[in-house]
């Protein structure tokens, strides 16, 4: 008998915290406050809650502390995000995909289906696949995923130990008042609203690398070396330095409203280098997308 296994059905899994809930829905509404209650009773009465074992749970089920359970996300009518992604590299260990403006790597919030984590899955028809790092919606480019997860530790690690070497493009405003390269450093600390970063006074948390490529009138195109892996640094970082990213819809300022194709943001993971830590060999990869002025 072939064993459950959440990955292959893409199945999201959650251990139930401390609590003082009569039932397991009565946790997850209160766990998972941005579903309605009518939404999770709904996926009990369609099988779409199990147990650890890949049973179908009913809703009225006996909450217990540490209870694992396996649930299945669900965004109705998702909507289509209109871009392709490019998949560069298929071995037994690794898969390299150029990620398209706009389209989220893994699903959160109001995207499930339309991510590059499951758009690779459905392509490459393995669920075992999982991203080594991330690049934010907004931004294009490279990005690594482990294929294989007796390997995939030995991968991971070469981002916290910083044994690779990240590339990046942008196009912003001059910045005739630096001089290049530079080194700009910071703390970075979450700020309002939640999915935005700030720099704060404190010990420094992140580091980029800055160097100017082509200067082209009132736009610079920037090749920009993240040490550290700060959610939104680089684009904080030009933002501090008097140059926010071109088109960037979060910083210096929030701009509310849809996205804009016609307006991608400026940014472009470029390259990843790395020895491979299982054979030792360099690997070098580079995207084939381009940033237009």
């Amino acid at each position: 008998m072939t064993s459950f296994d959440p990955a292959r059905l893409q199945a999201s899994t959650v251990c139930l915290p401390p609590g003082q809930w009569a039932t397991v829905l009565d946790c997850l509404c209160d766990h998972f406050k941005a579903i309605d209650r009518s939404q999770w009773v709904d996926r009990f009465a369609r099988g779409r809650v199990l147990s650890a074992d890949g049973q179908a749970i009913s809703a009225n089920h006996p909450y217990k502390r540490g209870l694992r359970l396996h649930y299945f996300r669900e965004v109705p009518n998702e909507r289509v995000i209109p871009v392709q992604e490019a998949i560069l590299h298929v071995d037994e260990h690794l898969v390299v995909a150029d990620k398209p403006h706009f389209l989220p790597v893994t699903p959160g919030g109001e995207y499930v289906e339309q991510t590059l984590l499951r758009r690779l899955i459905h392509r490459l028809d393995n669920p075992h696949l999982v991203p080594l790092h991330r690049i934010d919606r907004h931004t294009a480019g490279l990005v690594l995923f482990s294929a294989n997860p007796e390997s995939r530790s030995a991968y991971q690690r070469l981002f916290p130990e910083r044994r690779i070497d990240k590339r990046y493009q942008a196009i912003a405003a001059p910045l005739e008042q630096h001089v290049f390269p530079l080194v700009h450093r910071s703390r970075l600390e979450h700020a309002e609203p939640f999915f935005r970063m700030h720099e704060v006074q404190g010990p420094t948390n992140s580091e980029t690398h800055a160097r100017v490529l082509e200067k082209n009138g009132e736009q610079w195109r920037y090749e920009l070396s993240p040490i550290t892996g700060k959610t939104h640094q680089l684009r904080v970082h030009m933002a501090a330095l008097g140059a926010g990213i071109s088109n960037d819809p979060f910083y210096p300022s929030l701009l509310e409203g849809q996205d804009d194709y016609q307006r991608p943001l400026k940014l472009l993971a470029q390259s990843l280098r790395f020895d491979d830590p299982l054979t030792g060999q360099t690997r070098h990869f580079e995207t084939q997308l381009r940033l237009d002025w």
